[in-house]
């Protein structure tokens, strides 16, 4: 098993990642990064814990070596419950605050490994092939793949052949015998700086025209000519005491420029073509798949919001207090509906062709109300807080001066405990809810699965209306009443 220290002497490998107009010269050990990077080893070991291998492993079908369950494709409801308690153990580690850990692109891969016919459709064979391989390649050597699959926001009136320059997407612009060259931008690669691998596709829709940017592919992060860009750092904030979430967990978000990236067939599985550009997420279990390891982190965030608000209450002394307990009511009835949605993807689990996959229309379903319930539980949150957020004192460094340690203690204490310590849990609650961490948060699960109307028509595509209509035609051929 690949170990947690394992992962971090394999990210000091030259990687290109530029912040503050400066070259990162180790992510391990630069502030934005580190304790984020310490946060996914930790991941790693678990996994490589022998007290966890029956929850966190299963035989490579390969090799017989234990590897992670994120890449089990599921033949049983029992194999797809199995996965999510293997990420149920992760998103519990980080709390549910890191969205894109290792076992979100695996999900993807074993969607593809699962139908790879789809992507072997119209002559596309060796791309099927390499795709599969490249899955048992992530899967034997437990690699932590992150994915760029959105061309930057710099003309959507246009497509992506008809853009000022051919370049600003990131697409083909040589083909060798050996392999092919990238050039160009994607977004929005989080866990870019910390990940093995960058999955370079498109989930965009393509017109005619576009062929050069319709392809899927992977390349090392440190491959000659990968440049990561990540947005403002949050890490660096402050210390642990006043930050303890953004200090730990900001996984970054990050623009990746290709410039002219050589690509070895071997890493290509679609090129060059519009069509299965399309049908590789929803033709085959990928996109399932990888939402559904996201409704369970998501899951185990509000299963950690709902904790926090609680922690909060009795804090104050407003447990009891009915408005209180019926603002409670409905932010755990919401995280209660989301709960019952993802264990729905296990019991309502079609089979299609031996593949287990998660019930479509329960996952876009929930992925749509994420969009709209999301800020509607973090309102209530704020709701119960009040004035408590805005009256805490400036830093931790406030409670080492004895000349106002005496009145903190005093005036800014609880019934129920002391002073640094309702502080500490008010600026977990910040941390999560309203500081430049908590408002990405926010924004993050409001596009979570893109935009909201996509989600929407992906249930209306899905939503069993043969069988709702025939209720309909049954009630309009009613025989009359005598």
């Amino acid at each position: 098993m690949r170990t947690g220290a394992d992962y971090l002497r394999s990210l000091q490998d030259g990687r290109r990642v530029y912040l503050d107009g400066e070259r990162v010269a180790d992510v391990t050990e630069h502030p934005a990064f580190r304790q984020a990077a310490r946060s996914i080893a930790n991941l790693f070991d678990i996994a490589a814990d022998p007290a966890l291998r029956e929850r966190m492993t299963f035989p490579s079908p390969k090799t017989g070596e234990p590897v992670w369950r994120a890449f089990q494709i599921p033949k049983s409801a029992a194999d797809l419950k199995a996965r999510r308690l293997f990420s149920e153990t992760w998103a519990e580690a980080t709390f549910g605050l890191m969205g894109r850990t290792p076992d979100h692109v695996a999900s993807f891969f074993a969607g593809y490994a699962a139908a790879p016919a789809v992507l072997a459709a119209g002559g596309n064979q060796k791309f099927a092939d390499n795709a599969v391989a490249f899955y048992e390649f992530m899967r034997d050597n437990h690699v932590y793949a992150s994915y760029a699959i959105v061309p930057p926001q710099i003309d959507r009136s246009k497509p992506a052949h008809k853009q000022s320059d051919p370049t600003l997407y990131a697409g083909v612009v040589k083909e060798r015998d050996d392999g092919i060259v990238i050039a160009g931008a994607q977004q929005l690669a989080t866990g870019g700086p910390l990940s093995d691998y960058i999955h370079l596709s498109c989930i965009h829709p393509l017109q005619p025209g576009d062929e050069n940017y319709a392809n899927c592919l992977a390349v090392p992060v440190g491959a000659e000519g990968v440049k990561l860009y990540p947005r403002r750092p949050f890490a660096r904030a402050g210390n642990a005491f006043d930050y303890p979430l953004s200090s730990r967990f900001d996984e970054s978000d990050a623009y990746v420029v290709f410039d002219n990236v050589f690509v070895p067939w071997e890493r290509v599985f679609i090129y060059r073509n519009i069509e299965l550009s399309r049908d590789q997420w929803f033709k085959t279990p990928s996109h399932a798949y990888g939402n559904h390891q996201a409704q369970v982190r998501y899951v185990t965030k509000l299963r950690f919001m709902a904790g926090l608000a609680h922690r909060m209450n009795e804090m104050t002394g407003n447990i009891a207090a009915p408005p209180v307990q019926i603002m409670m009511g409905e932010l755990v009835a919401l995280a209660t509906v989301y709960d019952a949605m993802l264990l729905a993807h296990e019991t309502a689990a079609p089979i299609r062709d031996g593949i287990v996959w998660p019930s479509i229309v329960i996952l876009y379903s929930a992925m749509a109300l994420q969009s709209e319930l999301n800020g509607r539980m973090l309102e209530i949150i704020r709701e119960l807080a009040g004035s408590a957020f805005i009256t805490l004192p400036s830093s931790s460094a406030d409670f080492d001066n004895p000349e106002i340690a005496a009145d903190l203690e005093r005036y800014m204490r609880s019934a129920s405990t002391d002073a640094k310590s309702r502080v500490a849990l008010m600026r977990l609650i910040w941390d999560f809810l309203g500081t430049e961490f908590g408002s990405r948060h926010a924004q993050y699960e409001k596009f979570y699965g893109g935009a909201s109307f996509l989600v929407k028509q992906n249930v209306f595509r899905n939503f069993d209306f043969k069988r709702a209509t025939a209720l309909v035609e049954r009630a309009l051929s009613l025989p009359a009443l005598e």
